[in-house]
Formats: structure tokens, sequence, C-alpha cells
């Protein structure tokens, strides 16, 4: 009796309960945001649908955090080439199987539909990428030890190929948003790999310079004419134009937009108090489900959330740093990146800083696929923890 106790308390012990807390209210945020979204825009029936809907989703994501939790370090390690390829094989496969009526409704061939679930395989591949990056740069690191101009290229040339057959699907997806959270993933690698700052100074000139190029160019008639030779698409450069003058649109990115700003400022400083949404936001339980939190919650309700996914990115900081794995520091980067680039990009998009790109807000926005990705970064994470006070109990009873 007293030795299962003993064992209940050990396993206990190897739970991050703060990051499984801090998920918890997210989940519960996002579900009490979905509610007031679908009942303001939905009938009875449909309200408890997509809030089922979602639940239900939590509850598979749940399952795989159970599941990769089982997975050490070595079995991660031996994971990721299967995760990688199995990922790839789906981003190219939907190119030819996609959702026809979600092409037609988005423009994006990112979605397999069966019946009422639909999938998008671009969540799934970024933990598989992260866990991939990860095996790469430690095996790198391995065989160069002593940080080079020349091994440190080879190092981001290696990242480079394993990622451009992503960008390449998403780029017949016609999925730009997606493409910036693997870039963002990708960038964020690199910073903690070690790499010389000979190389990080000029790389990230040339991003600025290229970066304040391109927004130029997408904002005068000849500029575009030239983006459009390199396969930029009329949407795209609509979205930036709804962006830059949102009142001044009335399609329905602009009118989304400006439903969205026009929300969050109703919200004021405390907000207008829960499901009481005088504003109408287009698809607001997905994609702009911040303008559900900004206008019921307002000023206070927004940094609170902020305050939250800060907490969470703490927490997970605090674990890479307990366990002093090299491999697994790359994989946390890898989700932390994830998970910040998806909510600075939602906020800003939702309060219009930044243009509208689709990026869902983590543990909070409608859908499944997404939620199901972001759990399967918090199970990575939530594997140090668990593998690394296993192995420390394993010591302290082998040295007693």
């Amino acid at each position: 009796m007293q030795r299962a106790k003993t064992d209940n308390t050990e396993v206990e012990s190897r739970i991050d309960w703060g990051i499984i807390f801090c998920v918890l209210l997210l989940a519960l945020i996002g579900l009490a945001s979905i509610y007031v979204a679908a009942s303001h825009d939905s009938s009875g029936s449909g309200v408890v649908r997509q809030v089922v809907t979602q639940l239900a989703w939590y509850l598979v994501g749940t399952v795989m955090v159970i599941v990769i939790m089982q997975f050490d370090s070595e079995q991660l390690w031996k994971l990721a080439p299967i995760a990688y390829w199995a990922g790839i094989f789906l981003m190219f496969a939907i190119l030819i199987f996609y959702s026809r009526s979600y092409y037609v409704s988005t423009g994006a061939k990112s979605w397999f539909a069966v019946g009422p679930f639909t999938f998008q395989p671009s969540e799934i591949m970024k933990p598989a990428y992260i866990l991939m990056m990860g095996r790469v740069i430690t095996t790198h690191n391995s065989q160069y030890p002593v940080h080079k101009v020349d091994s440190d290229w080879r190092l981001i040339g290696k990242m480079f190929m394993w990622l451009l057959p992503i960008f390449i699907s998403l780029k017949f997806q016609n999925d730009f948003g997606t493409s910036l959270v693997f870039f963002a993933i990708f960038v964020g690698m690199i910073l903690v790999s070690g790499v010389t700052w000979r190389i990080l100074v000029p790389a990230f000139l040339i991003l600025a310079v290229v970066g304040g190029s391109a927004l130029a160019m997408v904002t005068s008639t000849a500029g575009r004419v030239i983006l459009e030779k390199v396969g930029f698409q009329s949407y795209q450069f609509s979205r930036v134009d709804t962006w830059l003058h949102p009142d001044q649109d009335t399609s329905n990115q602009g009118y989304q937009l400006w439903q969205s700003i026009k929300a969050v400022g109703s919200g004021g400083v405390t907000g207008t108090g829960f499901n009481n949404s005088k504003v109408y936001v287009p698809v607001r339980e997905s994609d702009m489900i911040f303008s559900v939190i900004g206008e019921n919650f307002g000023f206070v309700g927004g940094i609170l959330l902020i305050l939250l996914y800060l907490l969470l990115i703490y927490l997970m900081i605090r674990v890479t740093f307990d366990t002093k794995n090299e491999f697994y520091a790359y994989i946390s980067t890898g989700v932390i990146m994830m998970i910040l680039f998806h909510v600075f990009e939602n906020i800003g998009m939702n309060i219009g800083l930044l243009p509208l790109t689709g990026i869902p807000l983590p543990f909070i926005s409608a859908g499944g696929s997404s939620l199901v990705g972001n759990l399967i970064g918090i199970g990575m994470i939530m594997s140090m923890r668990y593998h690394h006070r296993s192995y420390m109990f394993s010591n302290n009873q082998n040295f007693h």
C-alpha cells in the first residue's frame, strides 16, 4: 500500500501541473468564447454542435499529450524522421485530395474533408518539423562542436533543405500564412543553434531590407506587377489593402477586419460583459476569436490573456533549463516559436496591426487540427519534465 502511494507521488511529481493549468485555462476561455460566438451567429442546435465538437477535439488532443509524454528523448529522436516524412506525404497528398468546398470558400487547398470533419495536415506537420530540426541541429553540433562560419552555413543549408518541401507544398496550397509560421520556427531554432553572429547580423539586415522592399513593392502598382510575375496572387494583395485601409474595403475581408476592430474597441477597458456582444464579426469563432474576448472582457481581459500566454511560455522555458538536454532545448524552442507567432499574428490581425493571414489563436480558436497540433507540442514539452524527473528518481533509488 505504501509502495503504491509512493509510486503515485513519484508520477505526480513528474508532471508539470503549471503547464497543464495554463492550457486548461486557455481551453476554458476558448470554449466560453466559441459559445458566445456561436450563440450570436447560430441557432440552438448549432451552438451545442460547435461547443461539443471543440470539446471533442480537446479530448483528442489530451489523449495525444498523454501518449507523447510517454516518449523519452531517445524515442522522440527515432520518431523524428518517421513523423517528418509522414507529414510530407500528407502535405503533398492534400494537393490531390483537398476539399473542393473549402477551396471555393477560402482559395486554399489545405483541408481534407470527410463528412462534417475537416483536417489540415500542415498543423500536424509543425511539431513533426520541430522534431526533425531538433535532430538535425543536435547531429550537426556533435559533428562540429566549434562554431565557424563555413560549418554554420552548412547547418543553415541543411535546415533549409528540410524546410523546402514544406514551402513548396504550401505554395501550391495557396497558404502563405502557414508558411510564415514555419519560417518563424526556422528562424527561432537557428538563433538557439549556436550559429555565429557573423552570419546572424548580416542575415537579419538582409531580411530587414527584403521585408521593407517587399512592403514598398506590394503598395505600389509597378511593384505589384513584378510580384505577380513571381507568383503572388490577387487575394494576397487584397489582404494588404484590407490591412492598410480597412474602412475603404467593402469586401468580405475588409468588412471582417473593420468589424473586428469595432468589436475590440467597443469593449473599452472592462468589456461589455460575458455573452453581451453587439458587433457582428464574420467567422469570429476561429480566426477572429480575439474580437469576442476584446468585446466581452475589454482591455483588461485581453491583457490577462496575453499574460497567461507569457506564463505558459515561461513555464516551458523553465522546463528546458531544468532538463539540460540539447535535443529537448531545440524542440522547446520550436514549440515556443510556434505558439508565440500564432499569438502575435492572431491578436495583431484582430486589432488591425497586422494583415489577415488566417492564423488561429492557440488553444482558443475553433478548429481541430490546429488544436491537436499545438497540444502535440505541449506533449513534447511535458515529456521533458516527465522523463527528467523519472531519470532523477531512478538515480536516487540506485544511489540509496
